[in-house]
This record gives structure tokens, C-alpha cells and sequence, in this order.
């Protein structure tokens, strides 16, 4: 087997590979020493060789023993994670952790043992789940499902396998959320009894996020969007429209959903017991 051709198995495996792969393979012990020679892969420990095309995230969470997955994985994937900050790391059941430098990772014990490279989304958004919680699990969700990520197979799959008490989230939840951040505003006022129209045209103003009754608007601007003064004019047009029609319109930012959330239901149940 040429280097080239244990290069390509190697990617085929998410860019690491273990050396009992290769020879299952036909390649030889000579064939992967000349692999290396020829720098198509790069051996990262005893029995374990990675290529130039692989993942940084892949290559550490390989470094430390396992695959990428969680909220790493989803980050990778585009979907809207609330914290990726520490590198997720799916050991299976009986892994073992190496040392390695700077590790911040966060390891996880579920079975069956990933090998290397990254877990499915699946699998990913099950961890997700038991990792960081329910809000984040549901944001993450319909992310995943916006983005063209979960057949209908794949939605009750993960249904299947969640904790009983976090399964209605599945059936909750929708393929329209623009952002994670509206996920989560939707699932906390539910929770509070009020219930949402979500991503409605109201003619002369537009597509809003939410309707609450028949006359509040309520618009969540995320971390990346809203900030400049050309989104801040049109967001204001927008409400001056929507006031000329006799909507009110309640305008939340990430800080004031995720930090300051008495204060968002607070305006809100006000603005609902006004409405009435």
C-alpha cells in the first residue's frame, strides 16, 4: 500500500487512524514507516498516525485518547452550542487518558468506545443533553434540524436514547429557529405557561420571531447580529411599523436572555397583563 493510499484510509477515518486499521487494510509495516518518511501521515503516539487534513479539534481529542464529540463536535458542524469553550472528548467506557500539552479537555464515559476522529451528530446531541443540560440540548436541536442535519429517522433516534425527562423537547421542537437563543426565550416562557407564534409575517413590517397574543411582538437579537448601525436602523424602521399597526414590540439581546432573564419575563408578563 503507497502512501497516498494510507493517506486517503486515514482521512476516510476522520484524519486518525490506528495502526491494527491499516494492516487490517494490507498495509504493511514498511508501508507505514515509508507513509511517515514521506509525510502523508504524521505518527502521533505508539499505534497511532493522523494526516495533514485532520481537524485541529481531532487531532487533540485524539492526542488525549478519544474522538470529538458533544459540544465540540456540534460547534464544528455550525450548529448553535451555548458553551464550547473546553474540547469534549468521548472516551467509551473503559478509555484511557494520556497526557498531553495544555489539555483543557472534558472527557466523556458513554459507550460503545468511538475510536478517533468525531462521534455522529446523534451521539453528539445525546451527550449534549446529559453534558449541559436541557436549554442547551433544545437550542441545539433545532439548530441541528435548521441546518439540514436530522432526518426524521434521526430526530426519534435521539429521542430514543435521551433521559425520559428531557424526550418531550423532541417533540417540542421545530426546523424554523433562527438561533439558539430563540430556542431557549420559546422553551422558558412555555415553561412559564405562555405559549409563542414563532417566525410570523405581519404584512408592512416583515417576518417577526415571536407573537405573544395578538398585538406583542417579541424580536431576539443574537451574539453576532443587531451590533452594527446599519441592522440598528432597520430593526428600528421595523418597530416603528410594527407601532403604526398597533403592535408593541419587546426586544431582547443575548445579554439580557442569558444573563438577565428576570428581567425579560419580567417586561414580558407585564406587557401580557396590559394586552388583556
Amino acid at each position: 500500500m503507497d502512501p497516498t493510499q494510507i493517506a486517503a484510509r486515514a482521512d476516510a477515518a476522520g484524519g486518525v487512524i490506528r495502526t491494527a486499521a491499516l494492516r487490517s487494510a494490507g498495509a504493511t509495516a514498511r508501508d507505514i514507516r515509508r507513509a511517515c518518511e514521506s509525510g502523508a501521515v504524521t505518527r502521533l503516539r505508539g499505534g497511532v498516525y493522523t494526516t495533514p487534513h485532520a481537524a485541529a479539534g481531532v487531532l487533540t481529542a485524539a492526542a488525549h485518547g478519544g474522538a470529538l464529540c458533544c459540544a465540540s463536535e456540534l460547534a464544528r458542524l455550525g450548529v448553535w452550542v451555548l458553551d464550547s469553550s473546553r474540547l469534549h472528548v468521548a472516551m467509551g467506557g473503559g478509555g484511557h487518558e494520556y497526557t498531553h500539552p495544555e489539555c483543557t479537555c472534558l472527557p466523556h464515559w458513554d459507550d460503545p468506545p468511538p475510536g478517533y476522529g468525531r462521534v455522529d451528530v446523534e451521539r453528539a446531541l445525546v451527550q449534549l443533553a446529559r453534558c449541559q443540560g436541557p436549554e442547551s440540548f433544545f437550542a441545539a436541536f433545532e439548530s441541528a434540524w435548521r441546518l439540514g442535519l436530522l432526518s426524521r429517522r434521526a430526530r426519534m433516534s435521539i429521542r430514543a436514547r435521551l433521559d425520559a425527562r428531557h424526550r418531550w423537547l423532541v417533540d417540542l421542537a421545530r426546523a424554523d429557529a433562527d438561533s439558539g437563543l430563540e430556542s431557549i426565550l420559546r422553551l422558558r416562557l412555555l415553561r412559564l405557561g405562555i405559549p409563542l407564534r414563532c417566525q410570523v409575517v405581519i404584512r408592512g413590517v416583515g417576518r417577526v420571531d415571536f407573537v405573544l397574543g395578538e398585538r406583542i411582538i417579541l424580536e431576539v437579537d443574537g451574539r453576532d447580529n443587531h451590533d452594527d448601525a446599519t441592522h440598528r436602523h432597520k430593526d428600528l424602521v421595523r418597530d416603528a411599523n410594527a407601532a403604526a399597526l398597533g403592535y408593541v414590540t419587546l426586544r431582547f439581546d443575548y445579554a439580557l436572555v442569558m444573563h438577565d432573564w428576570p428581567r425579560v419575563a419580567a417586561a414580558i408578563l407585564r406587557a401580557r397583563a396590559v394586552a388583556r
